[in-house]
């Protein structure tokens, strides 16, 4: 779901679209202000991206997979990519998503530098993903190495208690009173 801020974010953006600009004063705070407004649309545009992939299914995601290969490879884009490539449903690559997030972080291009914030963010969450992909895939081996040694005990267990049934009894001894 969009939260608040977002959908009026959209809802501005989206207004603007249909209004035909006025001539921006020929000052120089007026030529920053394109810029921030674009930045802004680049990482509104792939937050509402990640929305749209919240809803999707992992045919969906798949399909979306292959059409954005397909695209030339823009900022955007790439960013795009990689929400694709680290989405749980999907089949998910977070090696190549990171590095296709520091291509981004390494870009100078103006729509990369707007992306900046957002492709942090998604690279900090992807490596520690990671890393905890790494951690957990240790601790499943150490638990089968564990069940595999305490599989190993309980069969030394159970033939000792074998051997333990075949002994003869021994007499019982009485003392002298």
């Amino acid at each position: 779901m969009f939260t608040p801020a977002a959908m009026i974010a959209l809802q501005l953006l989206a207004a603007g679209c249909g209004v035909t600009p006025a001539a921006p004063p020929p000052t120089a705070p007026a030529a920053v202000a394109p810029a921030v407004a674009s930045e802004d649309a680049g990482q509104l545009s792939a937050l509402a991206f990640h929305q749209t992939l919240q809803r999707m299914t992992p045919a969906q995601i798949a399909r979306e997979r292959q059409a954005l290969t397909a695209l030339p490879p823009t900022p955007n884009n790439q960013v795009r990519i990689a929400m694709v490539l680290g989405h749980p449903r999907g089949q998910t690559d977070l090696a190549r998503a990171l590095t296709l997030l520091e291509a981004v972080l390494k870009s100078t291009d103006t729509g990369a530098v707007g992306l900046h914030p957002l492709v942090r963010l998604l690279a900090d969450n992807y490596g520690e993903r990671q890393k905890l992909e790494g951690q957990l895939e240790k601790q499943g081996q150490q638990l089968k190495d564990s069940q595999r040694k305490v599989s190993e005990l309980q069969e030394k267990i159970d033939d000792l208690a074998d051997i333990e049934r075949t002994l003869p009894q021994r007499p019982r001894t009485t003392r002298p009173a």
